[in-house]
């Protein structure tokens, strides 16, 4: 394989998968034996229109309200009251039974009349049927509305998450973000489909029930109500107080273990090369257990709640027998109405054990809905004004003027810069680690805006034109490149869905891409794995080149976009740099003076100022901070190549060329 990849298209840094021979990378299609069962899933796949979608960086005035129960029902109101109506339906006729008993005790029973036995249990049969029927549509309705719910949200935080700076991304754990997309968003589809309107149906069941007690007798009714109801008032108000913290803590520890999990996998290699998968497992452990005590918290709670309700209930009862008995035998009460009453009891404790397991799913999804508004209400650190028009095609100049910029309140990271780079001037930033570098180019694309001063293109200032209009000028290639799940095609038209297969192999052409590309099985359609872990390093950066060259930006930021390359595969590259950088404003974040020499012009920024500026001859010559570093540079590569170990001539990974020892020092 040419450009020294190392025999393959996943060589060097690909994934350790099982492989495909026919090119090198791993299986990722469907498997042979399960075709079939796909065709006919998508044979009866309904017709989808593609969704028209729009984003925009402004936040409607619809997203703007504060995320409540209500508000996510409101937009799907007649649903709600489908849902409503077929409720009241539902916990009406599921209570005609005791009544209907009662009849048939009273005038089939104890005065024997088989004809309205049978009348009664035809008519039992039919409520019970209709019950049946209505319980089956209400769960489609709540079906259907939570997935409606769920879809609007799920899109409404993917956004918001879409419009968050950097800054938010850098702080917060990725894990604890994918908590708040899947397990709080699941609670809450959990309340919305079963339990919200199991919560209704019961506590309309007891209203119900409640209103019949006192219909039937109004003593017996009273000592219900006077026992059963105040007790049952305080404990649910203790559950409802213990509930709300135990649950804030179960979600905080379920996104600590997500967020764990989710480092540990990112960083598997890391965590492998350290041997620290002991002491991982002993810290998921303690992250475990936390969650675990914290679940066991609402366990407890739950154990206390729901036994303690059945128990009031039986107590009740057995006062109820005292009393009803003696009103029977005293003939004040029907044996009818009174088993009707102890059967209504007992829908009035069921009632009160199933409003305790679905309080429980309501204060989880409560809860979920207070993480979910906490994210929804953290506000862009980079927003686009409301004012704000569309950057003209640019010329490229770039302007820093008294720039000034932190992280944080007390980190300051630059201190009043002064810059400007000419239209299709290429600037390198050299310096030390922390001096600013990345930070000065993240300032250009708006990654971040500044603390002071102001950052210009031909004039305008950034914070004045629209995100879209000057990122679509701007092409970043990162030191480590991020790739797509997805085939090399969609990777390299990421910046544009449109362009032509004529431009994606101009593209490959131009950084040395095309003939690795022409050898894959299925050339462009070729998949890539997540992140591009099937790729080598170098791979990957060349894919992510080509990437930026697809999408002709006016104004390039390259932050060492060849540290990650071999000899020959960088030789190629920045022969292809060099064409695309012609015309164009480019800024090259450089750590190694060999990539700074090419530049047009060296800026030395360290401590958060510009202490020089000048082409590599006139930095040389001034003997300043660059001409330091050149001289230690220098050393270096002259120490390398004094060094007999370090072979004086060295082979390609394809046998093809050689490099000298100090061509290898000078891209070191």
């Amino acid at each position: 394989m040419s450009m020294g990849f190392g025999g393959g298209w996943a060589g060097g840094g690909g994934g350790g998968a099982a492989s495909n021979p026919g090119g090198g990378l791993p299986f990722s299609g469907v498997p042979s034996e399960m075709q079939a069962g796909v065709n006919r899933l998508l044979a009866g796949e309904p017709a989808h229109d593609y969704p028209d979608v729009r984003f925009t960086h402004h936040v409607s005035l619809q997203e703007r309200r504060q995320l409540t129960l209500r508000g996510l029902l409101g937009r799907h109101w007649h649903l709600v009251v489908d849902a409503v109506v077929l409720v009241v339906v539902l916990s009406v006729a599921s209570q005609v039974g005791p009544e209907l008993i009662s009849y048939a005790i009273n005038h089939g029973m104890v005065h024997p009349d088989l004809a309205v036995v049978e009348v009664v249990a035809g008519v039992y049969l039919a409520v019970t049927a209709l019950s049946a029927v209505t319980q089956w549509a209400m769960v489609r309705v709540t079906g259907r509305l939570a997935a409606q719910v769920m879809y609007d949200l799920r899109v409404r935080i993917f956004t918001h998450l879409q419009r968050l700076g950097l800054d938010f991304y850098t702080s917060e754990k990725g894990g604890v973000v994918m908590s708040r997309m899947t397990s709080d968003v699941e609670n809450l589809q959990q309340l919305l489909q079963d339990g919200l309107a199991q919560l209704v149906v019961q506590g309309l069941t007891m209203v119900v029930i409640a209103v019949v007690l006192f219909l039937i007798n109004v003593e017996l009714a009273a000592i219900t109500v006077l026992i059963v109801v105040p007790i049952l008032a305080l404990g649910s108000i203790w559950f409802q107080a213990a509930s709300i913290r135990a649950y804030a803590k179960v979600r905080d520890g379920i996104a600590a273990v997500l967020a764990d999990l989710s480092e540990n996998l990112q960083g598997m290699r890391v965590v492998v090369s350290h041997n620290r998968q002991a002491r991982n497992r002993v810290h998921h452990r303690n992250v475990l257990g936390d969650y675990r005590e914290a679940y066991d918290r609402t366990a407890e709670i739950n154990a206390i709640y729901g036994p303690g309700s059945q128990l009031l209930g039986y107590l009740a009862q057995a006062a109820l027998l005292a009393f009803g008995g003696s009103m029977v035998i005293h003939g004040t009460l029907s044996i009818g109405a009174l088993a009707a009453f102890f059967l209504y009891l007992n829908r009035f404790t069921g009632p009160i054990q199933l409003l305790a397991q679905q309080y429980t799913v309501f204060q989880q999804g409560h809860a979920s809905i207070r993480k979910l508004r906490t994210l929804l209400e953290l506000e862009p650190t980079v927003q686009e004004s409301a004012d704000a028009v569309d950057l003209p095609p640019a010329a490229g100049k770039i302007t820093f003027e008294m720039v000034g910029f932190g992280y944080g309140p007390t980190e300051t990271v630059l201190n009043d810069v002064n810059l400007v780079i000419s239209p299709g001037e290429t600037v390198a930033f050299v310096g030390p680690t922390g001096a600013g570098k990345s930070t000065a180019a993240k300032l250009v694309t708006r990654f971040y805006d500044p603390t002071s001063g102001s950052v210009l293109i031909d004039g305008h200032d950034l914070r004045e034109v629209t995100l879209f209009s000057l990122r679509s000028q701007i092409g970043v290639v990162p030191q480590e490149p991020f790739l797509f799940a997805g085939t090399v095609r969609r990777n390299l038209t990421f910046g544009r869905p449109d362009a032509t297969d004529n431009e994606v192999w101009e593209a490959l052409r131009a950084v040395g891409l095309a003939d690795v590309v022409e050898r894959l099985p299925e050339g462009l359609d070729t998949e890539v794995h997540e992140r591009g872990q099937s790729l080598s390093s170098g791979e990957r950066q060349l894919l992510a080149l080509a990437r930026a060259f697809m999408a002709a930006p006016r104004v390039l930021v390259l932050d060492e976009a060849t540290s990650n390359l071999d000899l020959q595969s960088e030789t190629k590259v920045e022969a292809a740099l060099d064409a695309l950088l012609k015309g164009r404003t480019a800024i090259l974040i450089a750590h190694r003076l060999s990539t700074a020499m090419r530049a047009d012009r060296i800026v030395v920024i360290d401590d958060g100022r510009v202490v020089e500026s000048g082409s590599h001859f006139e930095l040389i010559e001034t003997g300043g901070r660059y001409a330091e570093m050149f001289a230690t540079w220098q050393a270096d590569v002259q120490g390398k190549v004094d060094d007999p170990s370090i072979p004086l001539q060295a082979e390609t990974v394809d046998g093809s060329s050689t490099t000298t020892a100090i061509e290898q020092c000078g891209s070191s």
